[in-house]
């Protein structure tokens, strides 16, 4: 995928078998020469009280996503999320080997 623009999920994976949320959002990205994947991007929808208070807490606890596009399998890109104090989201993917097991060992292989 060289471009898309449209909707796709944020998932959060508390171990391999649990997902605690799932945010939409709408997204822009696109592939660097290097081949890395970024996008930027917005929640679909305003985010009520208790979802805002369960994205930030889950961005404060750790802010690795994985991106999930309609269409798709389950499988997705994982990505680290920013937030901007404008409410743009910037999601960058985690590079093979970026991301150590001894922090994470019951995530999804999402990058096979």
């Amino acid at each position: 995928m060289d471009r898309f623009v449209g909707q796709a999920s944020l998932e959060w994976w508390a171990n391999h078998a649990t997902c605690l949320e799932k945010y939409a959002i709408d997204v822009t990205n696109t592939v660097h020469t290097a081949g890395m994947w970024q996008a930027t991007g917005r929640h679909a929808h305003v985010l009520d009280t208790a979802q805002r208070e369960g994205w930030d807490f889950l961005m404060e606890m750790d802010p690795y996503f994985s991106v999930v596009f309609p269409g798709e399998d389950s499988s997705g890109i994982f990505v680290r999320v920013l937030e901007a104090e404008d409410g743009t989201l910037t999601l960058m993917e985690v590079p093979k080997g970026g991301w150590s097991d001894e922090q994470h060992p019951d995530l999804p292989e999402l990058n096979p």
